[in-house]
């Protein structure tokens, strides 16, 4: 029983780690989402382009004209012209225009969505990297003190005269290595950072997680694709593309009807005055030709670009599908043998009783080192896999 309870309680701390760890994501993206360049000039664009799509949905200006007209001879008198005038498309234009409006503003909202989280994508992308670099640089840390701890025995053997020089320039070209993987690596976590800091548009962000968020349940393939494309904002905006032209085809046909012009008229002349109602309207024959046909191309052109995305998605969705569960045997099976392997205990222990030599040790170590490098390559991989599939849910 008492061995349950501390199971238990370390599968709860371990959760709580977890959880910790994505707060942490979750608030370097909510802050990156607040103040990332991009995002804030694509709202403004994006505010400006709604304004603009509601430009254009009203009637013409009115239009006033005045004439004088001085006659010659005298007798003939002076003539004076006055009309008030509106001109309008035909009524159903309006209903198109509007329509199309909405449409277009719907559309802007999608276009938003998809590049807002491009920008996500790419933090957390660096996130998950970051938390890969912090956990290697603590690996690198151990190495490079173990080492350390090496070479002053070594030099310590020599100085007794129970060593060789050997040993103490083995350790050393080992402690070389390892200190200039170690800056190295340092040096890729500092601009990593700095890319977060552009990311949050200057404002300085130090990711130092060295847990990676929690993974959600991963359904079948079938049942991801269908949630990626139902949310897809890239398909969203190219089928609002495809509503915007057939919109836009409609409008064609309505401004290719005749338009109207009424108004007021009053002339006066020779102290005789008139005025009445003034009606006009334009016969459409040259201005508008071939524009219906220009948007049934482009509606082609919209529908043809909607089935090509749909069908690289698709297979694009596939291939990171297939790399996650060839990256998830791969790490399971990386997790189980370092579980319960602590060579650098061992290895000590046996150099330390005589079993290996020096050389054999590094040896050994270096083997053990570079499969683990391996193994938290391949861990990053497995995330950023994750956080590829779940990009639809930034």
């Amino acid at each position: 029983m008492k061995n349950k309870i501390i199971i238990i309680n370390i599968f709860t701390i371990a959760y709580c780690i977890n959880a910790n760890a994505q707060s942490t994501i979750e608030n370097v993206l909510s802050e990156i989402s607040k103040n990332n360049k991009t995002i804030l000039a694509n709202t403004q664009y994006w505010e400006a382009q709604k304004l603009q799509y509601k430009t254009g949905l009203t009637p013409y200006n009115p239009a006033v004209n005045y004439d004088y007209l001085i006659g010659s001879p005298n007798t003939a008198g002076n003539q004076t012209d006055f009309t008030v005038t509106q001109s309008f498309d035909f009524p159903t234009a309006y209903i198109k225009k509007k329509q199309l409006s909405e449409q277009q503003i719907a559309q802007a909202e999608f276009q938003f969505t998809a590049k807002r989280q491009d920008v996500l994508l790419e933090a957390k992308i660096i996130c998950m990297e970051l938390v890969y670099r912090n956990k290697l640089q603590s690996q690198l840390s151990q190495r490079k003190q173990n080492t350390e701890k090496l070479l002053s025995d070594f030099q310590i053997k020599l100085n007794k005269g129970e060593g060789t020089i050997l040993d103490v320039n083995k350790a050393r070209l080992q402690l070389i290595e390892i200190n200039n993987e170690f800056q190295q690596n340092l040096s890729s976590i500092n601009q990593l950072n700095q890319k977060l800091t552009g990311l949050n548009g200057g404002n300085a962000i130090i990711f130092t997680d060295t847990i990676y968020p929690l993974i959600p349940n991963i359904p079948a393939f079938e049942q991801l694709e269908s949630e990626i494309e139902t949310t897809d904002p890239i398909r969203k905006y190219l089928e609002q593309e495809k509503l915007v032209t057939q919109k836009q085809v409609e409008l064609s046909k309505a401004m290719s009807l005749p338009k109207l012009e009424t108004g007021y008229h009053y002339q006066g002349i020779l102290g005789q005055t008139f005025q009445g109602i003034h009606a006009g309207i334009t016969i459409p024959l040259w201005e508008n030709k071939n524009t219906v046909k220009t948007q049934q191309a482009n509606l082609l052109f919209a529908d043809l670009n909607l089935q090509d995305h749909r069908n690289e998605y698709y297979y694009g969705i596939k291939q990171l599908y297939e790399k996650y569960q060839n990256l998830k045997i791969t790490f399971a099976e990386y997790q189980t043998v370092f579980a319960s392997l602590n060579n650098t205990t061992l290895l000590n222990k046996a150099l330390a009783s005589g079993q290996i030599s020096t050389i054999e040790y590094f040896m050994e170590m270096s083997y053990y080192n570079n499969a683990f490098n391996n193994y938290l390559q391949t861990e990053k991989e497995f995330y950023e896999v994750v956080t590829e599939l779940y990009k639809y849910k930034l």
